[in-house]
């Protein structure tokens, strides 16, 4: 499964990139913005990049992984100069995610953030991530819009199956994880390496924590700020779906027990 998805991208052409310095005391970070018919909402989250300030020692690049989109998700992308992972077949979030995690693994990245293409992840929120990942000496880092309840909350059923997810995540990891679905999350070197090999496909966000968790990685939670998707449509139908329910339990059971 793993070399199926690896022979499923191409790169598209490099138009002027943010510059990157290859200086030994600058980390790289790779921003993976996944992408699935984000035309309208792409524009606002690249124009936002583009004017957020990240600390000192730190360079980014943004890459928008295309997840084999029916509009123009990949020429408005260009159009702002980013870099483009196209997928010439559609993998879902788990395959465009892992995607640009082994770019930034292949590319001697030192740290990877997903963001979401919807405007839902605010850019000045990636300084909080980077500062707890070198506060806490952490390998994952997740933005929880739970642990301040500020900025959008998403709805009730939703904020139902997250609190399931976090009652299961608990038992399975120890690790008390209140927003364990949310996509806002920035890893390490170790949790790259380890993404590049084994990522989830459908719903990733919940089996991944599991499969880091028995990998001995440290992830820490962090409160953020969410705001509402800005157009598109979510990659979950209905957190309210029984089918979804079982589906993730599963798979992070699955996790669970696997050989690693």
């Amino acid at each position: 499964m793993q070399d199926r998805k690896a022979a499923y991208f191409t790169i598209a052409t490099v138009i002027s990139p943010l510059s990157v310095s290859f200086a030994a005391m600058v980390s790289r970070l790779l921003i993976i913005i996944p992408c699935f018919n984000e035309e309208t909402t792409l524009p606002q989250l690249l124009e936002k990049l583009k004017n957020t300030a990240v600390p000192e020692g730190y360079e980014y690049v943004p890459v928008v992984v295309n997840d084999c989109s029916s509009d123009r998700t990949a020429a408005v992308a260009k159009q702002h100069n980013v870099r483009v992972l196209n997928l010439v077949n559609n993998l879902g979030i788990g395959g465009a995610v892992q995607t640009g995690i082994r770019y930034a693994l292949e590319q001697g990245f030192d740290l990877a953030i997903q963001m979401d293409g919807d405007g839902q992840h605010p850019p000045g929120e990636i300084v909080k991530h980077l500062a707890a990942m070198s506060r806490y000496n952490a390998d994952v880092v997740i933005g929880s819009r739970f642990l301040t309840r500020e900025g959008f909350q998403t709805s009730f059923l939703r904020r139902i199956g997250i609190r399931y997810f976090y009652g299961l995540n608990r038992i399975l990891t120890g690790k008390n994880i209140h927003d364990s679905t949310s996509g806002f999350r920035l890893l390490g070197k170790k949790a790259i390496a380890l993404a590049a090999r084994h990522y989830p496909d459908d719903y990733p966000e919940p089996e991944s924590l599991v499969f880091f968790s028995r990998a001995g990685l440290s992830i820490k939670e962090i409160p953020v700020v969410m705001s509402p998707r800005l157009g598109g449509k979510s990659s979950i139908n209905s957190f309210a779906s029984l089918y979804y329910f079982i589906k993730v339990t599963l798979s992070m059971f699955f996790s669970y027990i696997r050989k690693l």
